[in-house]
């Protein structure tokens, strides 16, 4: 099924909970974390935590291991396995950041079946301490778009997604999200493609406002068992349409062949005739 690109978020769709929040929570930084989150963006407020982390002696491989215990759904992994396994490209476009995703995708082994990782840059610095930098520079300028968080719109991404797949291949998106910042790219989908939103949360409140906005088919989920079923359904409904599309093709293909053969057969039998 190399037609079918399905895109994931990352925090409440592949693992179970928000991973900012996990890291902050469990490292024991909370009140600092509530304190100056009404003063900045939370981009650069995961940044300013990782000063802080680093700053009371916390290390990387204290990140780690917090990240290792990240709570995810049973079937999250294995069905992410079989996904990949019947050949469909996968993607994260998430709004987390690279170095905790890398590490929890790591550790699930499950880093191998995504083909790209969209997410705001995180990596270790020179002084060993995580820096969580912005996907897009709003200091610079403004990605323009009212719906998203100034550090990333995903409806640019899931565009650029778009415009690099080639016509002709006629791939199908699948995508899974559950936050408000899903929305926007929610928005554009085709009408070919597919979009799974999470039932009762942000996403799934802002499309039921007005679901005719939205132009891919909706298939709602609950948790992690459900995320599988309707998954491999919509594989599996795809599968067939193509096998259905494939035999009509061949079946015209035959036809026309068929009454070429017979226009030429008359025309032979004409010209002996004459």
């Amino acid at each position: 099924m190399d037609d079918i690109v399905v895109i994931f978020d990352f925090d409440k769709t592949i693992v179970d909970c928000d991973s900012d929040n996990w890291v902050v929570d469990e490292l024991g930084f909370t009140d600092l974390f509530n304190q100056l989150l009404p003063t900045m963006p939370w981009n650069s407020l995961m940044d300013r935590m990782m000063m802080e982390i680093h700053s009371q002696g916390k290390t990387i491989d204290d990140i780690v291991e917090v990240l290792k215990r990240i709570p995810i759904h049973p079937r999250i992994v294995p069905s992410i396995k079989a996904v990949h396994a019947l050949g469909c490209e996968l993607r994260i476009v998430s709004d987390a950041n690279a170095f905790f995703i890398e590490a929890i995708l790591e550790h699930l082994g499950i880093r191998e079946c995504f083909s790209e990782i969209n997410t705001n840059p995180g990596y270790v610095n020179e002084e060993g301490r995580v820096r969580i930098l912005p996907h897009h520079d709003f200091k610079k300028a403004s990605h323009g778009c009212s719906l998203c968080p100034p550090n990333m719109c995903k409806g640019l991404i899931i565009e650029r997604i778009q415009d690099s797949m080639v016509p002709e291949e006629k791939k199908r998106i699948i995508y899974l999200g559950d936050g408000s910042g899903d929305y926007c790219p929610s928005l554009r989908l085709k009408e070919r493609d597919f979009l799974m939103p999470r039932k009762g949360f942000p996403v799934w409140d802002l499309i039921c406002k007005d679901p005719s906005l939205i132009k891919a088919e909706i298939h709602e989920w609950n948790d992690g068992e459900d995320q599988e079923r309707v998954l491999l359904h919509i594989i599996n409904k795809i599968a067939k349409e193509e096998s259905a599309n494939q035999f009509i093709s061949a079946d015209c293909k035959l036809q026309t062949m068929s009454l070429a053969a017979h226009d030429a057969q008359s025309s032979q039998s004409s010209a002996i005739t004459a």
